[in-house]
């Protein structure tokens, strides 16, 4: 954080979006009604969470946007075969430091055993990265003789429903006009609404840039976000009439309550952690930045580049790159 914005980027992880927005010069009526349903949108909370996954909140707010063809799952399968990486469809189960299990020269550092199916499997490695939130509800990873032993982590991750639902909004529940002149395709929702879900909007694809696709049979797939899983009256009340409605609860992000502390990228030695991460801001290019800067430090550990490690001067160098 300090290295891309130097004492102004940790401060932001220390106060509220509000703090920092009202020290700004921005209204009361401002943030309740423009920020705090984008800040629902996107995470859950109003505007009481830390400034900086604040910020990164609202850059998801502009409409000039980057999106993936295909999903975002691309991305990660993308990344596996251009790194010609081999990809083990498993869960792992425990990561022990042992030195005396195998044979060979040099010995690996780490036993992961993982459970593929039914089977239960394990295979040695000189380093390792954990790319989970090391939370029991999440990953129950078990973490073996290591000395002083790993941290757990309880920092609690909030649910999120997601609900896909077709069918014919009843759109007087948001609007005087009449339904064939509603025209709206994302609803967001204000603290002091009583509406039971965060927000609503149309599924779309990527490449449909002008409005809101054209309904079928008067329906559109809907996409609602919501902190508890929707009943059948809730979903009679949201619309005239509905097709299917498909759900998934999901422990989504961490409860963001500043002042912020993000779990050390270093668990052990060459033992690297990448979820932390999502203590300052949880997004997939969050996660993108944690996996690149643990890749570089994994690297330059490994080979004793102790100068290109917390350089003093990072931040200056940054600034004159940019």
């Amino acid at each position: 954080m300090y290295a891309i914005g130097g004492d102004d980027y940790v401060r932001l992880l220390n106060q509220t979006l509000r703090e920092n927005l009202k020290k700004a010069g921005f209204s009361e009526t401002f943030l309740n009604e423009m920020i705090a349903p984008v800040m629902k949108v996107n995470f859950g909370q109003s505007t009481d969470l830390n400034a900086f996954v604040g910020a990164v909140s609202m850059t998801a707010a502009d409409s000039n946007l980057w999106a993936v063809e295909g999903g975002n799952k691309v991305v990660c399968s993308g990344l596996l075969q251009a790194s010609n990486s081999n990809l083990i469809s498993g869960s792992v189960m425990s990561i022990e430091k042992t030195r005396t299990k195998q044979t060979g020269t040099p010995p690996k550092m780490y036993e992961v055993v993982y459970k593929t199916g039914s089977e239960i499997h394990s295979d040695f490695y000189d380093i390792v990265l954990v790319a989970a939130p090391l939370n029991r509800k999440m990953s129950n990873i078990t973490f073996r003789n290591f000395d002083p032993p790993i941290e757990e982590f309880n920092d609690p991750y909030q649910q999120l429903v997601t609900t896909l639902i077709k069918g014919e909004l009843n759109s007087t529940l948001f609007s005087s006009r009449h339904k064939d002149q509603f025209g709206l395709s994302a609803i967001l929702v204000t603290d002091d609404s009583d509406m039971f879900i965060n927000s609503l909007s149309i599924v779309a694809s990527v490449s449909h840039k002008e409005g809101p696709p054209p309904a079928v049979d008067g329906m559109h797939v809907w996409k609602t976000f919501s902190k508890d899983i929707l009943t059948k009256e809730q979903i009679s009340k949201l619309f005239l009439s509905y097709d299917y409605a498909v759900r998934k609860p999901w422990l989504s992000y961490p409860y963001y309550n500043p002042p912020q502390k993000c779990p050390s990228i270093i668990l052990h030695d060459r033992l690297y952690y990448l979820n932390g991460i999502e203590f300052a801001a949880s997004c997939m290019e969050m996660s993108a930045i944690a996996g690149y800067n643990a890749a570089l430090l994994a690297y330059h550990r490994w080979n004793g580049n102790e100068d290109m490690i917390d350089q003093d001067d990072l931040y200056e160098k940054l600034k004159t790159e940019l």
